[in-house]
This record gives structure tokens, sequence and C-alpha cells, in this order.
């Protein structure tokens, strides 16, 4: 039996789907009824009504938004409670997100207010957060509503192993984009179906499952901008011959 897991995708993937109506197009043809939200598929300061009229045309079509992101969070404090009263407004248990050291506290007091957990993004070598140590660090001087969304990926490009970082943190794992790159000769990375490049995607689900995850899990394949669904029908086809497999 395949194992249970919301698998999504982030719309970023389709950032030249615009408006909301194309989106929901590529996500009806590639098969997907879940969606870590790309902040301009609807933006958190667009008006109430606006956003309301897109959360009703996605339920509408059968497709539920596990996240939103990722968001920079600064010590704007207006902005970053549009952005977690978007987040409540549409029912998110996490928001992903890169937040400023400096903005840890607003943003921790604002997760416990709107009782929901920010997901911090690692972004690779040139991130703050990029890298085991500094998650860590991170970790060590905030609580539980500060967590992870682990980007696979990244975290391969900076010479981390995904699976490894499932065990490191699992308490504080809230999502994953679900991605993969093989490298160059100067090691510039490039987009490729997931378990294609340096993924033990196998191993990754198979750890992920025996979890017992439950947050979101969002496909990214950031390749072929303008025609982007034929990889990413690869790309789930991939994922989920994996899952019947455990």
């Amino acid at each position: 039996m395949a194992a249970e897991f919301r698998l999504g995708i982030q719309s970023y993937c389709f950032r030249k789907f615009l408006p909301l109506n194309e989106l929901v197009g590529a996500l009806k043809e590639a098969g997907l009824s879940y969606v870590e939200l790309w902040p301009r598929h609807i933006p958190f300061d667009a008006p109430q009504a606006e956003q309301s009229q897109a959360l009703a045309t996605l339920k509408k079509n059968g497709i539920t938004v596990d996240s939103y992101g990722v968001i920079g969070f600064d010590r704007d404090e207006a902005k970053s409670r549009k952005v977690f009263a978007f987040a409540k407004k549409a029912g998110l248990r996490a928001i992903s997100a890169d937040p400023d050291p400096d903005a840890l506290k607003l943003t921790q007091a604002l997760a416990d207010e709107y009782d929901i957990n920010l997901a911090v993004h690692n972004h690779g070598k040139k991130h703050r957060y990029g890298r085991f140590d500094q998650l860590d660090e991170l970790f060590s001087i905030t609580s539980s509503r500060i967590g992870l969304c682990l980007d696979t990926a990244w975290l391969l490009q900076v010479g981390e192993d995904p699976v490894e970082a499932l065990d490191r943190y699992q308490e504080r794992l809230y999502g994953v984009h679900l991605k993969d790159f093989v490298f160059d000769a100067q090691g510039n990375p490039q987009d490729v179906i997931v378990g294609a490049g340096g993924l033990r995607l196998p191993a990754f689900l198979k750890r992920l499952s025996g979890q017992d995850f439950r947050g979101y899990l969002s496909l990214e394949y950031e390749g072929d901008p303008d025609n982007p669904l034929p990889k990413v029908k690869e790309c789930i086809a991939a994922v989920r011959k994996v899952l019947a497999s455990l």
C-alpha cells in the first residue's frame, strides 16, 4: 500500500501561469489537489474580497492550500500581520519562511498569537539558514513555533544529506520542498526530475513515511518555466512510483 502524504506543489513552478485560473488549470492537468502558494498567485496584501474570491475558486476546484511562501519576515509588524492574517484565512498550519534574525522575537510572538508555525526554508550556501550548523543555532534560540521547510536540493548544494536531516530535525519538520539538482563542473545547480540527481528519493520517502510525517510535501521543479508541466508530471510519476513501493 502506498504511503499517505499530502503531495502537492510549490506554485512558483507555475510562475508564468497567471492569473489564478491558469494555475488551477495547471494543477488539474498535473493531477494535484494540494498547493503551496507562491504569494503572487494570491497576494497577502490584496483586498479581503479578492483573497476570499481566490480562495473560494481554489476550493470550488478541489484544491487545498497547504502552505504559503516563501515569505521574508523583517521587523515590519504590520506587514507580518497581513501574512499571518491571510494564512489564518486560508486555514494554514505553517508558512514557508525566511525570517531576519532580528525579527525572530516578533515572528515567534505572531506565530503564537495566530497559532500558525513558521517553516524556515534552507536555501543553499549563500543563505543564513542553509547548513545544519546554522539551522541548529536557529532552533536552539527559538521555540517549536519555528521549524523547518526542508528543501532537499539546496541541502545537496551545501553538501548535507536530506535523509540525515529528517532524523536531525524530525521534531521541527513542518514542510518539505521535494526538489533535486545535478551540478556542473563549477558547482552550478540544475533542476532535474526528483530522484535523477543527488537526492536518494526512495531512502528519503521511506524515512519520511516511517516518521508519520503530517506536514506539507511540495514538489519543486523550477526549470522550463514556460512549459513546466511535462517535467512536473515526470516528477509526480517518480514520487508516486516510490510511494507505491513503500
